[in-house]
């Protein structure tokens, strides 16, 4: 029993942490004058405490949509910007409950801003 309660203690003084920190918060930039994007997010203290992105405009390819299940068996769709040679960058937060409309509006906007395709899995 004292094993289930020091993995409780670390688990929760894990996401305590993860909460004070705020980790995962930032922002995203898109300057079209400068041709650049730029992506900031915090992350754990330490060498990479702050994650700081910048891109240029026509390296991004498309803004895709995807659906997530959870463990739940929810469906989240999750917003990304795939970039040439570096992959996807999601553009949502896991706790952002957005709905589809809500999504879709800000993907069309954000396509639109880049001229972009957008693209739905």
């Amino acid at each position: 029993m004292s094993f289930y309660g020091i993995a409780g203690l670390f688990i929760s003084s894990y996401l305590w942490c993860t909460i004070l920190w705020n980790v995962g918060s930032g922002y995203d930039r898109f300057d079209r004058k400068e041709g650049i994007v730029c992506i900031f997010r915090w992350g754990f203290p330490g060498k990479n405490r702050r994650i700081f992105l910048r891109l240029l405009m026509k390296d991004i390819q498309s803004i895709r949509i995807a659906v997530k299940e959870d463990i739940y068996a929810r469906r989240i769709l999750v917003l990304y910007m795939e970039i040439r040679g570096q992959g996807a960058i999601p553009l949502t937060r896991t706790d952002e409950n957005l709905t589809p409309r809500e999504i879709e509006q800000k993907a069309a906007e954000l396509a639109y801003f880049l001229r972009v395709p957008i693209e739905v899995f």
